[in-house]
């Protein structure tokens, strides 16, 4: 048989003997048909392996020389019958000691020679197959193969790289005995093209880098982990589920992974977190198969952990499942050297990095369960800095590992070192004071009831601390406030009533803080879960259990407060929502009001509380006057909190004041709710504070006085004696003269009660001298240019006519003889005699 494939080797050598010849020719198209020629007769021949084998040792040198041939088409085919002899011969290692010196001239210089780069791609798949075929046979030529490679991975043809790649591994899979002396030396050129910018080129890189450190002597991990760490976060899902694979490999088999595990650990559980299902779905799997490898390998220091299983936390129990034994162990151990580095690159500039640092610190908090405690402190730092960032991702991931601390860690522990922080937010971070309660919030929400309910009192107290409820009008300190608040009494639920006073407080705070309608909102929706977790059926139940210790609250610091005080807004929010509960404490609130309407305390809170007084008054059946006992305290209310502020002094802020008593003097007089025996006991102050308001300066003060006096004179009809009753209306005359018609109205129809408020007390007889000079000078009044007023002086003489109709009918007929308004003269006159 030898001799056979002897016989026809030499028969086709004779037959390419003139073509060989050719192959030195000068002409070009010469050459190339010699090759063509050469290509017929052998490679696409049938002919036995051992023929073939004759063949490619005669053919071998002058098919290398024609890889260095100025013509493009002869080094193509010459390329292409090389490849076809290694693919065919029985022995393609007896080509090694000549074909490897050529490649590595031709692909391994400082300068690559071949020019064309589809050539230079030919060329790397024909020594890809001479790895695949060759196997070990490599080994003496490993540094060729190195050279070669150093310089191909690193080819502007993207092509030749990828194919640089597939024969690194192949290389390393082949003669991993020798291949981890130079391993090392690939690594310079791969690193330098992993950042190419096609994707696959990228995830070629990243596979012959996992085989190079797989198969090397380990001592470069260090080196290409930054490299992979930076593909994490690459735009193509395919690199990124490439650098899952090679880190899951390296954790399964490298042999010195043990001195690797808290560095390659981070790498596969962030893409726990990756956004591709397929990935996520992958690096579980992964993580699974390191963890029970690694639990296997240390079966004797797990064996009380295994034949002691704890059940699963309850955070497991709504769904998700549980990491396996030896994934926990692996994180736990490696814990204390993980969380320095996730602090230091979740402050990273670049916000990929503190995203995918946020859901990595999830994952191991994950991990870690109630082995996180003892590295609570720096955790709770990290936590602080991560909820004030910028990014919406970070946030959110830093909330979610906030309550995974909340179900892992002891209530008493984490409260002793969060709630300082909480009444000194600036000792964490002054630039962002609502850090701690926003960590606060997300740590109760995955806390238990039963965890919480011994500690209950602590949390409320602290919130409700006047430091940290009023620490802030910060918008996203308020929101944080009520998402402690909410997140206590989701949690506790009815548990929550031993501190329903101190969440009451922080949330009347919250809402006197509040400068936008919707935070006031939220806090009025979070009274009424308050009241949902206790059982009562709204906010006034609620108001009615705490009133006396809110206003008790609220009367400890009054002799304090100014302007800028929260308090005077607290009570109007409590006075206002209490409705009518507030009614059931007068004799705890008015005192209270009493103190601050005090003439000498600051102007500006006095008309705050006037103008919450006012409110509650125009509604007093539904807020004061409740139980029907506001009456009872009508002295105190005209003497000490009005009639006091209605005396004039100097300034605007004094004439405001003024004016927002007068206000509330009229709501108390228009609603009626006192008795006109007391309004009588106190008519002489009260009418003369009135009349000087009359001559403010302040058009609605003139008003208010007007408007009050009508009200004064409805209530007491018929009861005021003739001197009080003639001290008014000379001042309501001179505001018929008023600037503002509005004014002048008010008081003609303050005149038309005065006239309907002369009772039998009244002597027309002795007060004619009144009565004519009344009279007469609304008379006058008929000529004025505004017909709205002529019309309403008519209707106050029409009432005059009953109070005597001689005197005013003399009168309006020797103004009509003057030829003075004879139109409403007549109206007038005409009225009286249909009397």
């Amino acid at each position: 048989m030898a001799a056979e494939n002897s016989r026809a080797a030499a028969d086709v050598l004779k037959s390419l003997a003139r073509h060989l010849n050719c192959l030195n020719e000068d002409n070009k198209s010469a050459r190339r048909r010699a090759l063509e020629a050469v290509k017929r007769e052998t490679v696409e021949q049938r002919l036995s392996g051992g023929a073939l084998q004759e063949l490619f040792g005669g053919l071998l040198k002058a098919l290398l020389k024609c890889l260095s041939d100025p013509a493009e088409t002869c080094r193509d085919t010459a390329i292409q019958i090389i490849t076809g002899f290694i693919r065919a011969v029985p022995k393609p290692e007896d080509s090694l000691p000549y074909l490897m010196p050529a490649l590595a001239q031709r692909l391994g210089g400082k300068e690559i020679l071949e020019p064309a780069e589809e050539l230079r791609l030919a060329l790397m798949e024909m020594l890809s197959l001479v790895v695949e075929v060759c196997g070990r046979q490599l080994a003496p030529y490993l540094e060729d193969m190195i050279k070669i490679l150093q310089r191909t991975i690193t080819d502007p043809f993207p092509e030749v790289k990828k194919e640089s790649c597939k024969c690194v591994i192949s290389v390393a899979q082949s003669i991993p005995d020798h291949f981890h002396l130079q391993a090392e030396s690939l690594l310079k050129p791969l690193l330098q093209t992993i950042s190419h910018q096609h994707s696959q080129v990228r995830v070629s890189v990243t596979q012959a880098i996992g085989a190079v450190i797989q198969h090397s002597a380990g001592k470069n991990v260090d080196d290409v982990l930054s490299h992979l760490a930076q593909r994490l976060f690459d735009s193509s899902p395919r690199v990124r589920k490439a650098v899952t694979v090679v880190v899951g490999d390296w954790l399964l088999r490298l042999p010195d992974r043990y001195s690797y595990f808290h560095k390659l650990i981070p790498l596969l559980l962030s893409s726990l977190s990756d956004e591709i299902p397929e990935i996520r779905s992958l690096a579980e799997d992964l993580w699974k198969k390191v963890g029970s490898q690694w639990e296997k390998e240390n079966e004797d220091d797990l064996k009380d952990k295994m034949d002691f299983r704890l059940p699963a936390p309850s955070l497991y129990t709504s769904g998700g499942e549980c990491p396996g034994l030896g994934c926990r162990e692996l994180v736990v151990r490696n814990l204390s050297k993980l969380l320095p580095a996730v602090g230091r690159d979740i402050g990273d500039w670049l916000v990929q990095t503190r995203v995918k640092t946020a859901q990595l610190l999830r994952v191991l908090l994950l991990h870690a369960e109630d082995h996180c405690t003892q590295h609570l402190q720096s955790l709770l730092t990290v936590l602080y800095h991560t909820c004030a960032d910028p990014e919406t991702d970070v946030r959110t991931q830093c909330l979610e590992s906030a309550k995974l601390l909340g179900a892992f860690v002891s209530a008493e522990v984490y409260l002793k070192l969060l709630l300082p922080h909480v009444e000194d937010s600036t000792s964490c971070s002054s630039a962002s004071p609502w850090a701690p309660l926003n960590v606060l919030g997300a740590i109760l929400r995955g806390s238990s009831r039963e965890a919480l309910q011994p500690h209950l009192i602590k949390i409320g107290d602290t919130l409700a601390h006047s430091e940290v409820c009023q620490g802030s009008q910060q918008a996203l300190y308020l929101d944080q406030l009520l998402v402690c608040v909410d997140a206590v009494v989701c949690v506790c639920q009815v548990d929550c009533a031993v501190i329903s006073l101190q969440l009451l407080k922080v949330l009347v705070s919250v809402q006197s803080l509040a400068s936008q309608l919707e935070q006031r909102n939220k806090a009025e929706e979070s009274v009424r879960c308050l009241c949902e977790a206790q059982g009562l059926s709204g906010a006034c139940e609620l108001y009615r259990q705490h009133m006396a210790d809110l206003l008790q609250w609220l009367s400890d610091s009054h002799h304090t407060w100014t302007s800028y005080s929260i308090q005077k807004t607290q009570l109007e929010i409590i006075a206002m929502q209490s409705g009518p509960v507030v009614g059931e404490f007068l004799p705890a609130l008015l005192p209270l009001l009493k103190s601050c309407l005090e003439p000498s305390r600051d102007p500006e809170m006095r008309l705050h509380i006037f103008t919450m007084l006012s409110k509650l008054l125009l509604d007093a059946s539904n807020t004061l006057d409740s139980q029907g006992r506001f009456a009872e305290y009508m002295e105190m209310v005209l003497q000490d909190l009005l009639l006091p502020n209605l005396v004039w002094r100097s300034g605007r802020s004094a004439a405001a004041v003024r004016t927002a008593a007068l206000s509330c003097l009229l709501a108390v007089l228009h609603g009626a709710a006192f008795p006109a025996e007391r309004v009588l006991s106190v008519e002489e102050t009260l009418s003369t504070q009135l009349i000087s308001a009359l001559e403010e300066d302040s058009k609605l003060a003139r008003l208010l006085a007007c408007r009050s006096l009508h009200s004064l004179l409805k209530l007491t009809t018929q009861q005021l004696n003739a001197d009080s009753l003639n001290k008014i209306y000379p001042e309501l005359l001179k505001r018929v003269d008023d600037s503002s018609e509005d004014v002048r109205v008010e008081a003609l129809k303050s005149l038309s009660t005065w006239l309907s408020s002369l009772g039998k007390n009244y002597d027309t007889q002795s007060c004619r001298p009144h009565l004519e000079f009344l009279f007469q000078q609304l008379l006058l009044y008929m000529d004025d240019p505004d017909t709205k007023i002529q019309d309403s002086v008519l209707e106050v003489l029409k009432v005059a006519s009953e109070v005597d109709r001689g005197l005013l009918q003399q009168q309006t007929e020797a103004v009509r003889e003057k030829q003075r308004s004879p139109e409403y003269c007549d109206k007038l006159l005409q009225h009286i005699h249909s009397l």
